[in-house]
């Protein structure tokens, strides 16, 4: 992977610049964002690794610094369940084959973007009894692609009503899971991929500099217009990642 020139980085850079600004605005998003985008640059199992690495630094100014705020009562409810999601989803990125993991991407993000501009701006509220399901469900799209954000985002913003104490427990729940999928990623050899560690670091000033930039338009943009503007960015990455899957071998 170290084989690209300094005019190559370019791409990825400007693409985990743009996903961590989307993190830094929202708490949540910077994978589902920037993942379809590395799709294009290097292999799935390439690319979730070293998007970990920015979660867990990004995480520890988002996450930690709004601790207090965060809705422990949801994060303790939803833990078990999400561990368990987890578990099942590290083998699956460790031995589905390519071409299934881009299209499983491509669908989830053309899925999420289409209910996210059609969903109504203010969300029902609902009974803790799906937690089960969001924890499995998030917690195998965490250990898969690192997208279990949107998941707990669609389940805790119809259990938390304040808009601060949703980012701050988003956040600290983004890197929890963070955490622990670099101990299991570590274990199952994802690290020892030649270059990732490496290329991971020589891109992390972009994913700093996005999520500074991201909180500091955080109080100053039209959330309700950039999101759009997101998920239309997502539904044509999402339709160019299934159409991709048909011709990887």
């Amino acid at each position: 992977m170290l084989e690209l020139s300094w005019g190559a980085m370019l791409g990825p850079a400007m693409i985990v610049t743009l996903a961590y600004a989307v993190y830094g605005l929202t708490g949540f998003g910077a994978v589902i964002v920037g993942l379809p985008l590395l799709a294009h640059f290097f292999s799935l199992r390439f690319a979730v690794p070293m998007m970990l690495v920015f979660d867990v630094c990004t995480g520890l100014l988002l996450g930690l610094k709004y601790r207090h705020q965060a809705d422990w009562s949801e994060i303790k409810r939803l833990l078990p369940f999400l561990l368990l999601g987890m578990a099942i989803g590290v083998p699956l990125l460790a031995f589905a084959p390519e071409r299934w993991l881009i299209l499983g991407l491509g669908l989830f993000v053309l899925g999420y973007a289409s209910w996210s501009l059609l969903s109504q701006p203010n969300p029902v509220q609902i009974s803790p009894r799906w937690v089960g399901l969001t924890g499995l469900v998030g917690g195998a799209f965490t250990a898969l692609y690192g997208t279990g954000g949107p998941i707990y985002a669609i389940y805790l913003a119809r259990r938390i009503e304040l808009v601060h104490v949703l980012r701050a427990t988003l956040g600290l729940l983004i890197f929890g899971t963070a955490l622990a999928r670099l101990l299991m990623f570590a274990g199952s050899g994802f690290y020892a991929q030649q270059g990732l560690l490496a290329l991971a670091f020589i891109l992390l000033p972009c994913a700093l500099a996005g999520y500074f930039l991201g909180a500091r338009l955080h109080t100053r943009i039209e959330l309700s217009l950039a999101k759009r503007i997101i998920w239309l960015l997502l539904l044509a990455s999402g339709i160019n990642l299934v159409l991709r899957s048909w011709s990887t071998s």
